[in-house]
């Protein structure tokens, strides 16, 4: 039977850019407010996707998306966590370093395996409980040491 793995591609592409985020915040917050930072970013976010969505030809699915109600709160529950998200992230890199606030950020791992437990009903083996474990564990150990 073949697996595909192309995404392990996407979440490295993924990990690899958010980690520059970081870095690139970091440079850029020198001297500004935080959440006027934030606030630009995600405009140039909202540009930078609205064009990746019409290049692909996939305007024409705004409507459907627009017309599906439970969609629609989902997706602005998420949009609004994400801000808050960026928000947070944004006011953490700006009172110290990145190298200690990426570590505790990406704890949202465990704590989306846990909710996506108690929410969405998915499974956690004991090699998930124990990589849970080690994450946080070693995002303890980065931020503090």
């Amino acid at each position: 039977m073949y697996m595909n793995y192309s995404w392990i591609i996407f979440a490295l592409l993924s990990a690899a850019t958010a980690a520059l985020v970081g870095i690139f915040g970091k440079i850029g917050l020198e001297g500004i407010d935080s959440n006027t930072a934030t606030a630009i970013r995600a405009v140039i976010m909202t540009i930078f996707l609205v064009g990746v969505v019409i290049v692909s030809g996939k305007l024409s699915n705004v409507s459907e998306i627009l017309a599906n109600q439970k969609a629609m709160l989902y997706i602005v529950l998420s949009g609004i966590m994400g801000a808050l998200s960026w928000l947070f992230y944004f006011v953490a890199i700006k009172m110290t370093d990145v190298s200690k606030v990426v570590p505790i950020d990406r704890l949202s791992v465990v704590f989306a395996i846990i909710l996506a437990f108690l929410i969405l009903g998915e499974k956690i083996t004991w090699a998930k409980g124990i990589g849970a474990a080690l994450i946080t564990a070693g995002a303890i150990m980065i931020a503090i040491f």
